[in-house]
């Protein structure tokens, strides 16, 4: 049948028409037929299969430049993919102006007096079998505007080029597809243009590339193999059914590991030069059981499964989309395990590993009972807190069961627990019955999660929740829990318990340290103490002899009394590195008792004045007593505050070279913004101490009150660090700031109490 009249023209004009030709010969002779007919332009609008057509088919490629070389506008409207550029390339010298629209699907052509459609398969790139050709004149003003509509929207040709081999890909979009053949076409391009894929996927779905996609997998991992390709890596939950379809493409090189419990998604991502592309499977059709075969060859790993194809299909280049499910991705891929370990359970008989919450308590007993009971070669145990190790030895993991198992075996047991003097002496016991028992301090490292992990022979763990540490019972204190006999979770938890344990073996050093640290300074102070009194009395004894004039000249007296001061200095030392060993031991001891703060500033004052006045150093010292009263009586520990408030004194006359250095006591209360309510505000003294001296520098302005902070070659660093710890024991605390006009304030604040 040549041809099949459709339409004539309403106004009864015989010569406008509607016909369909059949026939790849006379689909060819109607195109040539509008080229050679047109006198203004020829409009044409393809889908990305006909780049290729019109450049490789002589006549066409012809009729083209004819049509140009007669001055005809040539405008042409196609998706320009990787797949077709080069064709768009070409073409683009034998047409005006080559424009690209992303899915376009239409395939007709336009001249000033004729419109023709060629009927084309949507993927495939040769001569249509039928064709609509037009010449009524609502026709082609309809088809005139749809074709100008489509022309707007699209981009210039030169610039999605350039996208595509520059891998610049700015436009970005979602769609639904829902065509069989165009769903066919993305998922080969996808692939076949991919530089990496990742899917994720039940394994029907891997079925159903097996059956479909093969060929363009195929390719892609011989790319892989040369190095041009980064390879597919592949998560899904593996069934037995399933097995024997995974080892296909394991062999072929796919990377595939299993998931379990994969929420219901299927998707795949790609890296193409044109950018990251997101497939993603929104519904599958209704499929039937049936037999299929995973190689050439009709072997014996033949399988059952449903055969289901894709109903809908979304595709996405929206960044958010892409690096969100790339999330999803990787995670997944962490949590997964090989392919090639499943298989070999499940060639084996092995089922997939077991993850099994018990809430029930007395089933968490139980089943710890059941698993430190089973243990052949290792148990290692962890508790949070001394309570959990307690309750243990009374009545779950108890001395009798584990000297009743474990004495008769090679088993080895670890545990991990804080230790207190409650649970020493448990332990030297338990180390004493079971020679093969090791037992750490944790001390606190895992007391906020509040948990037990039991582990036995690196195979199976369980996780037990401690509901109430109050209670003495195991089933009242213990919650739900955890088993599992994954190799992930066991793995996870072993690393766990292993770095813990070696955390342990360094707090331990650190406590041996600590204590060898501790002698030391102890031994060095001793043995500093016993030449310094011998050394302080010899010289106070000349010192005096001196002023009775039995003994030599004035300058022996200036260098007995360098002696002395140097000797007090040194005796300072001691005393203060046996403050620091306290504060650190928590053995300061304060001696309260009521005394004259003003007696014990007055007697400090005087000290350094006689000092400054040995130094000749250009410094007054100045005392602000409170106003209305000269005296202030507190309860404190006197040495200590004496000790505070020299400290202070001390540091003033060492920063500062002249000037004035004052010593200031007042009273305050609580302030309102404190929060308390009582009208009876508590009451405190404030003693500051003001120089005129360089100030606290910036470098250890944060750290002031930390020991060994100083910037100078004279003092440890101590002081400040002493002098915070005795207020903070107190109860006052201690503060610095620097005045903009030069020098430095210390301030500590003491509560009187009622």
């Amino acid at each position: 049948m040549a041809n099949k009249v459709t339409r004539s023209a309403a106004n009864g004009n015989s010569d406008e028409r509607t016909d369909v030709f059949y026939g790849a010969e006379n689909v060819l002779k109607t195109e040539l037929q509008i080229f050679s007919n047109a006198t203004e332009k020829i409009d044409s609008c393809m889908n990305f299969t006909r780049p290729q057509l019109a450049v490789e088919l002589e006549l066409i490629k012809k009729a083209f430049i004819d049509a140009k070389s007669r001055g005809l506008r040539i405008r042409y409207l196609t998706e320009i993919t990787p797949a077709n550029v080069s064709f768009c390339k070409e073409l683009m010298s034998i047409v005006d102006e080559l424009r690209h629209l992303d899915g376009i699907k239409g395939n007709f052509m336009i001249s000033q007096s004729e419109y023709c459609a060629p009927s084309i398969l949507y993927r495939k790139a040769g001569i249509a079998p039928q064709i609509i050709y037009s010449n009524i004149r609502e026709v082609i003003e309809h088809q005139q505007y749809i074709f100008d509509t489509f022309w707007s929207k699209g981009i210039a040709a030169e610039k999605k080029i350039k996208e595509i081999e520059e891998g610049v890909f700015v436009h970005y979009e979602t769609r639904v597809l829902e065509d069989d053949q165009e769903i066919s076409h993305k998922i080969r391009e996808l692939v076949e243009y991919s530089d990496e894929l990742l899917v994720c996927s039940s394994f029907e779905g891997m079925q159903m590339i097996y059956d479909s996609f093969l060929d363009s997998y195929k390719k892609v991992l011989d790319k892989s193999k040369k190095g041009e390709h980064k390879g597919i890596r592949w998560i899904g939950n593996i069934e037995k059914q399933y097995a024997k379809l995974v080892k296909a493409f394991l062999d072929l090189g796919v990377q595939v590991k299993d998931v379990k419990k994969l929420p219901a998604m299927h998707f795949v991502i790609g890296n193409m030069n044109k950018g990251r592309e997101l497939q993603a499977a929104i519904e599958y059709s209704d499929g039937e059981y049936v037999q299929k075969d995973v190689d050439d060859n009709n072997d014996d790993r033949g399988l059952y499964t449903v055969k289901k194809t894709l109903q809908s299909l979304l595709i996405t280049n929206e960044p958010g989309y892409i690096n969100h499910f790339s999330r999803i991705f990787e995670e997944l891929w962490k949590k997964g395990i090989d392919a090639k370990d499943r298989i070999a359970d499940i060639e084996n008989g092995i089922e997939a590993a077991n993850v099994e919450i018990i809430e029930n308590p007395k089933g968490s007993i139980n089943r710890a009972y059941d698993i430190s009971m089973s243990a052949k070669e290792e148990l290692l145990v962890a508790f949070s807190t001394t309570n959990s190790f307690q309750r243990n030895m009374r009545t779950g993991l108890s001395m009798q069961l584990l000297k009743d198992k474990y004495t008769r075996s090679n088993t080895k047991v670890r545990i991990l627990t804080p230790v207190d003097e409650r649970t020493f002496h448990s332990i030297e016991e338990l180390k004493m019955t079971l020679p093969r028992v090791s037992v750490r301090d944790i001390n606190g490292s895992i007391e906020a999660g509040r948990i037990t992990i039991l582990l036995a022979d690196r195979k199976e763990c369980l996780i037990i929740e401690i509901k109430d540490d109050t209670k003495d019972n195991l089933y009242e204190a213990a919650g739900l829990s955890i088993y599992s006999d994954s190799k992930s979770i066991v793995s996870s938890y072993l690393s766990i318990f292993e770095r813990l344990w070696k955390q342990s073996e360094l707090y331990e050093q650190l406590k041996a340290h600590d204590k060898m640290q501790e002698e030391f300074i102890n031994v060095a102070a001793h043995e500093l103490r016993t030449p310094i009194q011998p050394i302080l009395g010899l010289a106070e004894h000349i010192s005096s002899r001196i002023k009775e004039g039995k003994i030599g000249p004035k300058e022996q007296n200036d260098l007995l009394n360098v002696v002395i001061r140097n000797a007090r200095r040194l005796q300072q030392l001691t005393e203060d590195i046996l403050d620091v060993t306290r504060i650190e031991g928590k053995s300061l001891k304060l001696r309260k008792e009521q005394f004259s703060l003003n007696d014990v500033i007055l007697g400090i004052i005087e000290n350094h004045r006689n000092i400054i006045q040995e130094t000749g150093s250009n410094i007054k010292l100045l005392y602000r007593p409170l106003l209305e009263e000269e005296t202030v009586v507190i309860e404190a520990d006197k040495a200590r505050i004496s000790q505070v408030i020299s400290n202070l004194v001390n540091n003033a006359v060492m920063f500062t070279k002249e000037g004035i250095i004052s010593i200031e006591v007042k009273k305050e209360k609580k302030s309102e913004d404190d929060g308390d309510d009582n009208n009876d505000k508590e009451e405190f003294i404030v003693v500051s101490v003001k120089d005129s001296g360089i100030g606290i520098d910036s470098d250890i302005e944060a750290r002031l009150f930390s020991k060994f902070s100083t910037k100078s070659y004279h003092g440890t660093g101590l002081s400040l660090y002493i002098s915070k710890n005795i207020v903070d024991a107190h109860g006052g605390r201690i503060w610095a700031e620097n005045d903009p006009n030069g020098g430095a304030t210390f301030s500590f604040t003491l509560p009187i109490n009622k």
